[in-house]
């Protein structure tokens, strides 16, 4: 570190393109003037500080996000732990609502009548009644 003493109104070079002026001596403080392109930023020390304090608080508060997330998406995966493949719904496949085939020709379909209900024969019998050599 460079120390140099300077009066009011005397200035310093720095490289080729900065000056430092000195404008005012009062208790306590001093008053520069300083003399830069517009490309080199100039801060007072106090609030490079404390962008670097808000910068490393908001990287905390990032952190703390991601890991929350993990946390959630690891939750999510314990209750689900076989993932869906592409393409796969997880419902049942559609089931088909079309009108039943007309029966053959010549046929007559009774749609009252259930396929497990026993069919009168033309004597008004049961055909599923036993019959003598069945007992």
């Amino acid at each position: 570190m460079l120390i140099l003493r300077r009066k009011s109104g005397e200035s310093i070079v720095v490289g080729d393109n900065i000056t430092l002026t000195v404008l005012d001596i009062n208790e306590g403080s001093v008053r520069l003037a300083i003399d830069a392109p517009k490309a080199i930023p100039i801060l007072r020390s106090e609030l490079l500080q404390a962008a670097d304090a808000n910068r490393d608080s908001a990287a905390a508060q990032q952190s703390a996000s991601h890991g929350l997330l993990r946390l959630l998406e690891n939750a999510e995966h314990s209750r689900h732990p076989h993932p869906v493949r592409p393409g796969a719904s997880g419902h049942a496949p559609k089931v088909s609502h079309a009108e039943p085939s007309a029966p053959p020709s010549g046929e007559t379909v009774n749609p009252s009548a259930s396929s497990d209900a026993p069919t009168p024969s033309p004597s008004g019998e049961s055909s599923d009644a036993p019959t003598p050599s069945d007992t």
